[in-house]
């Protein structure tokens, strides 16, 4: 068997690839491919984001998405051209990206870059007839989740977004919990209903209680009414895992953040309102979480980086660190009811609007010594900017349901319908403007709740 996968990685002499070869940061932007790309395309060769794809035969394949196709990296694998990676880059040819992820921040760059010089124009007439056959056309497979989420958690690290929701429930002179300042606030969620785009997303049913102060009065049993978004992204953990008892120091995070995700955080609203006190979200929260299917690798990321916003009062030392960084990408919430023919936009905002990084939610969540795992994710909480088109949340475009959004076909929403399709979109032109670097699309659609009677027999 040693012998036959030896063969069968056996590299064609015209492709060997030296280190020498691959492109380098600063040549990235020059990059261009031979596979077609369109203008505004958020996967050009400068993107090259990793995902989990199936074929029309059933098999499950690990791949990058270039312009409207994806690679087949199980293939470039089988043809001997990652030998540069450990072990001849086999780990490409799992079923999910856990084990690459596993691998240090040295050897995801490795792979993008090779990925790169094999797609660049300059290498076409070696390249191309290798690889053509492995492309595939977007629409003709099915994305999958990427890898296998252990553990999710998400924060609430927009300031915005804090405050708007402290104004309507606590008023504005106590908008933000003492502690909000000082740490990025979180709570630990259900990474088994973490589900790639397209997932439709059942209303869920719970206890609900219009006023919770009522001691006089019993919960009623029945769907949330009001069911809602929240424009997040997320951020997967990679390299090798840290012990428990050991922290990671926020010096050190930079190396194991894989990549960003579009995220949609779906929220019952009231059911989370009269469960949440004292320990927080649970079953409000714990029904649906959709990622968008491309992680996008912070290397891709690399030209959108902004200086942090200004944090004050000083953080304590764990969380400083003078390198750190937000991303600049724009961020769209579009809506599109049964009676819609087209999509709406809702609000638009940016990842900048976040007060705290990843990595200074990773390094408060490792500080007490808790174990991080090639997979894990970190939410980063609703994103909301300064101005009303730019919240998060239906919670905040409708106040806390004291307003109406009103839609294109006459009707209108304080939170959502059933039928309704909602789609989140980030990407962003580079600084030079010359490419774009994008997520695609992050969609879900709203099934009705099943009948509470039936429930414990589906």
């Amino acid at each position: 068997l040693t012998l036959i996968d030896s063969l069968l990685n056996t590299v064609d002499p015209k492709m060997q690839i030296n280190i020498t070869d691959l492109p380098s940061f600063n040549e990235e932007y020059k990059l261009q491919s031979w596979v077609k790309v369109p203008a505004d395309s958020h996967f050009p060769i400068q993107n090259i984001p990793f995902g989990v794809f199936e074929k029309a035969d059933g098999s499950q394949r690990i791949g990058v998405r270039i312009g409207d196709y994806v690679l087949d990296l199980y293939q470039v694998a089988s043809l001997g051209l990652f030998a540069l990676l450990p072990e001849r880059g086999q780990c490409l040819k799992d079923k999910r990206l856990n084990s690459f992820m596993s691998y240090d921040r040295s050897t995801w760059t490795m792979a993008r870059h090779i990925i790169q010089y094999l797609l660049s124009t300059s290498n076409a007439s070696t390249a191309k007839p290798l690889l053509q056959p492995h492309l595939y056309e977007h629409d003709t497979v099915t994305m999958l989740l990427p890898c296998r989420i252990g553990d999710y958690t998400d924060f609430y690290s927009s300031r915005n977004h804090a405050t708007n929701v402290g104004i309507m429930f606590r008023g504005k002179d106590n908008a933000l919990q003492p502690n909000w300042l000082h740490l990025p606030v979180g709570y630990h969620g259900r990474a088994s209903s973490v589900v790639v785009s397209d997932t439709p997303v059942r209303r869920p049913c719970g206890q609900l209680k219009k006023d919770i102060t009522d001691r006089s009065t019993p919960p009623s049993f029945g769907p949330c009414r009001l069911l809602d978004i929240e424009l997040e992204v997320g951020f997967f953990y990679g390299g090798k895992s840290n012990h428990i008892g050991n922290p990671i120091r926020i010096s050190d995070a930079y190396d194991h953040v894989f990549g960003m995700v579009l995220m949609n955080d779906w929220s019952a609203r009231d059911i989370q309102k009269w469960e949440y006190i004292p320990l927080g979200p649970f079953n409000g929260k714990n029904f649906c979480t959709t990622i968008s299917p491309w992680i996008v690798t912070m290397d891709a990321l690399q030209p959108l980086r902004l200086p942090l916003p200004k944090q004050e009062p000083t953080l304590l030392p764990y969380l400083c660190d003078k390198e750190d960084f937000v991303l600049d990408v724009d961020l769209s919430v579009l809506i599109q009811s049964n009676q819609m023919k087209q999509k709406q936009l809702v609000c638009s905002s940016n990842t900048k609007h976040l007060y705290y990084s990843c990595h200074q939610q990773l390094a408060h969540h490792t500080v007490t010594g808790c174990p991080f795992n090639a997979g894990d994710l970190l939410g980063s909480g609703t994103i909301s900017g300064t101005e009303k088109k730019e919240f998060g949340s239906f919670l905040e475009l409708s106040w806390a349901g004291k307003q109406q959004i009103q839609l294109d076909d006459g009707s209108t929403r304080k939170f959502l319908q059933d039928g309704d399709k909602i789609t989140i979109t980030g990407s962003k032109k580079a600084k030079n403007g010359q490419f774009v670097i994008g997520f695609g699309e992050c969609n879900g659609v709203i099934l009705p709740a099943h009948d509470p009677t039936l429930l414990g027999k589906l």
